[in-house]
């Protein structure tokens, strides 16, 4: 499973980054097609699946220069805060207007209420809204995109929130999605092979309550959840990021490693 990072800014897109996109990839050997007389042929197929871990602010066009956009498979929306959903309004445009016609439904899986909120911020009836365009799907247990093993489950933020485990080819990761320190977010990153884990707020602060991880709170979970990784995002862009990685060396001892757009890991 590849893992890119396509937007990692915290709260909205900074300098450097789109707001929160994550693109994972894997490839699939299929059987080789049947030929026209019903014989097989020798070559297998190679099938790349590929899903969306949110799709903030900016990160639609970012993805361009990784993958067409018309490729994905799903989209796996974490809550409904901008920074996190806003740009299937702009992926809505591109597959219902796209110059070689409207394109197949996928599947947006999302909190209870997605398809509604994505209609009203695109200013469209509840009624057809983007149904048409995308099958909207609810987080109410675990379901799967092809090879990917996707399970679910809600933490701790102002709106209903989702940190996801995804699964594949022998490999586990954790997204956090946002969210402060919790049970849902230790099942998230239990034993995973990279944790990708919001850092949001500083420990040297005084930081409101049941919103957002520090670097050391990301760093407690790696520990406590035995993570082979920690992978730190979503760091606002007023904050100078290697600051979260210091505080996160102060409890977990494993590879750590800042979010940025572009990069990538193979798990």
């Amino acid at each position: 499973m590849k893992v890119t990072v396509i937007g990692c800014s915290g709260s909205y897109p900074g300098p450097e980054s789109p707001a929160s996109c994550y693109l994972l990839e894997v490839d699939e050997v299929m059987a080789p097609p049947a030929d026209a007389d019903g014989s097989v042929g020798d070559e297998p197929v190679v099938r790349t699946w590929r899903i969306l871990l949110d799709l903030g602010n900016g990160s639609l066009g970012a993805l361009h220069r990784y993958v067409d956009p018309l490729s994905i498979d799903a989209v796996l929306l974490s809550h409904l805060h901008p920074d996190h959903c806003m740009d299937l309004c702009g992926y809505y445009v591109q597959r219902k207007y796209h110059p070689t016609g409207p394109q197949p439904q996928i599947p947006v899986y999302g909190p209870r209420g997605t398809a509604d909120r994505m209609a009203k911020a695109y200013g469209l009836d509840l009624d057809p809204g983007m149904h048409e365009e995308f099958d909207f799907r609810e987080y109410d247990a675990p379901f799967t995109v092809g090879p990917f093993s996707v399970v679910p489950i809600r933490v701790n933020h102002p709106v209903a929130a989702y940190g996801l485990r995804i699964s594949a080819g022998g490999s586990t990761i954790g997204y956090s999605g946002d969210t402060a320190p919790c049970s849902g977010l230790d099942k998230v990153a239990a034993d995973v092979r990279l944790l990708l884990c919001e850092a949001s707020f500083r420990e040297l602060d005084d930081n409101p309550p049941d919103i957002h991880c520090t670097g050391a709170d990301a760093g407690d979970v790696a520990a406590r959840a035995r993570a082979r990784r920690l992978v730190l995002t979503h760091v606002p862009p007023w904050f100078e990021a290697e600051g979260m990685v210091a505080e996160a060396r102060t409890r977990y001892s494993g590879p750590i490693e800042l979010a940025a757009a572009g990069r990538s890991w193979v798990v």
